[in-house]
């Protein structure tokens, strides 16, 4: 069950709940909060620009994603650092499916930037209709090497 905080009655219901189920003598329970997700359209148009990238470069879509997109243009979203018991410090990539609406855009215009300047491969922006029919396109087209 899900509830707004910010709703008084949906506070209540929540506590009601909470208690509810701590009352009980055994019993596993799940308590977590939900983040704004990010859009279908941001999630369909970041793939489409780390397709053309990959088309264009080269590379495998996981390959583009993980070095270019999280390691290169977007390293403080997503390298992250915990402490490993037998290992010490170690570092970690966040998944995208972890950010929310803002961190996705500022991380999609990053990589958008860094392809610019870094490859010299232009990544349209979201409102360039035609541009991104191309590159859906050019994807359709080098399908099997992605």
């Amino acid at each position: 069950m899900k509830y707004d905080v910010s709703n008084p009655l949906h506070r209540e219901q929540a506590m009601e709940r909470l208690e509810a189920l701590l009352g009980k003598e055994h019993g596993i329970i799940e308590l977590s909060e939900v983040k704004p997700q990010r859009s279908i359209k941001q999630n369909k148009y970041l793939h489409l620009l780390l397709g053309f990238f990959a088309s264009e470069y080269g590379e495998t879509i996981d390959y583009v994603k993980e070095q270019y997109f999280k390691l290169a243009a977007n390293r403080s979203i997503f390298v992250r650092e915990r402490d490993d018991k037998l290992a010490g410090r170690v570092s970690y990539l966040r998944s995208t499916r972890d950010l929310d609406k803002g961190e996705m855009q500022i991380a999609i215009e990053r990589f958008r930037n860094w392809s610019s300047i870094n490859a010299g491969i232009y990544l349209p922006s979201a409102d360039e209709h035609r541009l991104l029919e191309l590159a859906e396109i050019e994807i359709s087209r080098n399908k099997n090497f992605l």
